[in-house]
Parts: structure tokens; C-alpha cells; sequence
């Protein structure tokens, strides 16, 4: 058995199932997971038609003007639950984990968090219309698509962002909101390493000011107004950008294809799919890669392919909860009914789908996750795993989930244990199982 076909399930897919064990050419199974149109992400389960985004904000808007006794779910609350479980049952037993990797990639690099109530309902339509169609495109292309979202806007207050000399400004008083402006350069494009001061987030914040989301009036969605648009010309880092709402995408445009967004995208691949701490030879490749193809996100998925570092040596990146629970679940060939129990298990773990804590996303790096309450709860959660999956052959577990990768202390181990959900317990706990 290949330890490449192990490696590619475990590093750039979500874990092997019993109906779709580690293939034999490993980088081809990869690259063909690249071609072809998007993949539609299916509609909520257990809800009573495929919600629109107008129907999104509607419950945004209600969510917003209504407060609910304690422990009354909204109907936004609702979808989100739909939402979660319909995300989760295709990560559970798609035959495209590569791309579902690089799909929840992308939308923890410009995440919204679902923390707040009237963020529940926009989430899911954020994912599934302004990520998922573009994480093989220009990234120029995934960013304005993503920050055009209502869920962006909404997130990161844009929507409550009016220029201080615009009609609107002078009539009521009201100001700008520097957030999104400040995370787009911060996080999703330059980060500070480019040398952007203070005055850039500000000029950068009245460049985005129009920008807004409707939720009362149709058409509900993003739109610009432009008696809240900050007249005259916006100056960030030297580049001198006229006023009206064509400057906002050629400023994303700008910014998509500067260098400095280049090597920050280079690096979080790297460190994704490489090593916390990768090698500055492979983030130079990648930025080159992005740099000569115009920021072609298809052309660096198949780069990281490629790259010898993805391959070797294995099991170099501690699994997430979330990582954790869906490859533990799929080794236990679990169906889509198991998406609640995944969602309630990750969330014991510290990790809420769709609800990190802070606009940076989620971490990426094992010093993030590794404390001994965490490891401790880990356990415990994979026995609970097991216990729901007391007919898995765990001899069977071990070669599927781990094959040549087990090292001969934890093959020993499951092949000992006095019971078989102890064995199952023991492989989804070992170090190897852990890692990807």
C-alpha cells in the first residue's frame, strides 16, 4: 500500500472512507478533483425550499429588530442549523475532499463568524455563493465576491460606514467604520508586512464608503449608495483612486495583485499544507506562481500538488477539532446523518463551524490547539466516536485510516486491545491519527 495514497487523504483531502479508500495514483485522484465546473454546494437539509439570499436577509433583518426569550431559536438560528447540516453531510461523504479542503480554506482566510445571532442566516449563502464558486479562479475574483457579501459587510460593520462629507454624513453626523477597510489590508490582502500606515486604512475606509447592504426594501442584497460615499479622490499607499463605486473594485483589483498579497497567500498555503513553520523556498514558489499566473487560485492548488515539501515527510500538521472529527468519522464510514453529531463533537472540541472568534479565522498551527485540557478532551471525544461505531472493524479502521503510516507502537496497540471500541478508541486517539 502507497504511502502517497494515505498522504493525499490525509494532507489534502478530509480522511479516507470505506467506500472511498486512499487512491492509488495519488496525485492524479488530486488534480482530477481540480477539473470541471463547481461544484454546487447542496441546498439545507430540512428546510422548506433552497433559501435565496433575500431570504437570508429577511431573517437578518428580523433577527436585528427582534430579541427572543432565552432559549427560543430565531428563524435565522434555523437555517444556520439546516446550513451546518447540510455542510456537514458533504464533508462527511464527499468524493471531492481536495476541493471541500480548499473550499473551508478560503473561507477562514476571509471569515465571518457566525457568533452573533443576526449573522446565523448569511453564513451559509455566504459560503456556498461567495467562496465556493471561485476557489479555483482569480483570487481578484473570490475577494470582491466575498467582500461584496452581505455577510462581509454585515460582519465587519461596513454597513454602519458613511462618509463624514458625504450628503448622508452632513445630514446625520455619522462617520466611517474603519473595520473592514482595516481587515482587508490587515488580513485578507498586504498584512502590515507591506508597510501600509494608519492614513492608508483611513483613505481606504472612505474609499469604501456606499457600500452597504439593503434588508428592508427590495432589491434586498449589497448595493451602493452613493449619498454616503465619501467625495473626492482616496490615496492608499501612493495609488491615487477617483470617487464612485468603480473604485472600490479596482482597488480590490489593486490590491488582489499586489506582491505583498502574493507572499501572505503563499504563506498560509504553505503552512496549510505543508508545515506550521514552512520552508521559505516553498513560499517563494508558490508566490511565484501566483505572481506569473495573475493570482490563478487553480494554478497554485495544483502547484501545492507538486511541491516535494506536501509529500514529506508525512503527518507534519496537528488536525483541527474540525479536521479531527470529520476524518475520524469518515474512517468509521459514518453517513450524512451523522452532520449534527460531528457539528455538537466539534464544538466540545473548542471549534463552532462557521464561528471563529476573531475576523483572522481560525489558527492553523498546533501551538493553537495543543494544551492538555484539549488533548484530554480529544480522547474523550474519540471514545465517544467509537462507541457510536461499535461494529467497525478496527483491524480494518487501522489499514484504512493509517496503513503504512501507523507506526509499529500504535498498530501494536490496536491489534492488543482487549475490546474493539478500545481498539477504535486507540487508533482515533494515536499521535498518527491526530495529524495530517
Amino acid at each position: 500500500m502507497s504511502s502517497a495514497g494515505h498522504i493525499a487523504a490525509l494532507r489534502f483531502g478530509l480522511g479516507p472512507r470505506p467506500d472511498a479508500p486512499p487512491p492509488d495514483d495519488a496525485r492524479a485522484w488530486l488534480l482530477a478533483q481540480l477539473d470541471g465546473p463547481p461544484e454546487a454546494m447542496d441546498p439545507p437539509l430540512d428546510w422548506e425550499q433552497d433559501p435565496t439570499l433575500a431570504d437570508a436577509l429577511a431573517l437578518n433583518a428580523l433577527d436585528r429588530r427582534n430579541r427572543l426569550p432565552a432559549g427560543e431559536r430565531s428563524r435565522g438560528a434555523t437555517l444556520y442549523d439546516a446550513e451546518f447540516r447540510s455542510y456537514f453531510a458533504r464533508l462527511l461523504t464527499t468524493a471531492a475532499p481536495f476541493r471541500e479542503r480548499l473550499v473551508a480554506f478560503w473561507a477562514n482566510h476571509l471569515a465571518v463568524s457566525a457568533r452573533e445571532s443576526p449573522m446565523l442566516p448569511l453564513v451559509g449563502d455566504y459560503v456556498r455563493n461567495a467562496i465556493r464558486p471561485h476557489v479555483l479562479g482569480p483570487f481578484g475574483t473570490l475577494l470582491k465576491a466575498a467582500i461584496r457579501h452581505p455577510a462581509m459587510l454585515t460582519y465587519l460593520n461596513q454597513d454602519s460606514s458613511v462618509g463624514p462629507d458625504s450628503v448622508a454624513g452632513r445630514r446625520s453626523g455619522r462617520g466611517l467604520n474603519e473595520n473592514l477597510g482595516r481587515e482587508v489590508l490587515e488580513l485578507h490582502t498586504l498584512t502590515p508586512a507591506a508597510g501600509y500606515s494608519q492614513g492608508d486604512v483611513t483613505e481606504f475606509a472612505r474609499l469604501l464608503t456606499g457600500l452597504t447592504v439593503e434588508r428592508n426594501r427590495e432589491p434586498l442584497g449589497t448595493f451602493f449608495r452613493s449619498a454616503s460615499h465619501e467625495p473626492g479622490d482616496k490615496t492608499v499607499m501612493g495609488k491615487v483612486f477617483p470617487p464612485g463605486e468603480a473604485s472600490i473594485d479596482a482597488a480590490l483589483d489593486w490590491l488582489a495583485a499586489h506582491p505583498a498579497t502574493h507572499r501572505h497567500l503563499a504563506l498560509k498555503l504553505a503552512r496549510h499544507f505543508v508545515a506550521d513553520d514552512p520552508p521559505p523556498t516553498v513560499v517563494e514558489r508558490l508566490a511565484g506562481v501566483l505572481r506569473d499566473t495573475g493570482g490563478d487560485l487553480g494554478a497554485v492548488s495544483r502547484e501545492l500538488v507538486a511541491l516535494p515539501e506536501a509529500w514529506s515527510p508525512p503527518l507534519s500538521k496537528l488536525r483541527s477539532p474540525h479536521d479531527l472529527v470529520i476524518a475520524a468519522l469518515r474512517a468509521m464510514g459514518a453517513d450524512a446523518g451523522a452532520a449534527p453529531f460531528a457539528a455538537t463533537t466539534e464544538f466540545a472540541l473548542g471549534q463552532r463551524i462557521w464561528s471563529p472568534t476573531a475576523p483572522k479565522g481560525w489558527p492553523d498551527v498546533a501551538d493553537a490547539w495543543i494544551h492538555p485540557e484539549g488533548m484530554l478532551l480529544r480522547l474523550d471525544r474519540m471514545h465517544a466516536i467509537s462507541g457510536r461505531f461499535l461494529r467497525r472493524d478496527a483491524r480494518e479502521a487501522l489499514e484504512l485510516a493509517l496503513g503504512p503510516l501507523a507506526s509499529p507502537g500504535t498498530r501494536e496497540a490496536v491489534l492488543r486491545a482487549g475490546s474493539n471500541r478500545e481498539a477504535l478508541t486507540l487508533l482515533l486517539g494515536s499521535p498518527e491519527f491526530q495529524r495530517r
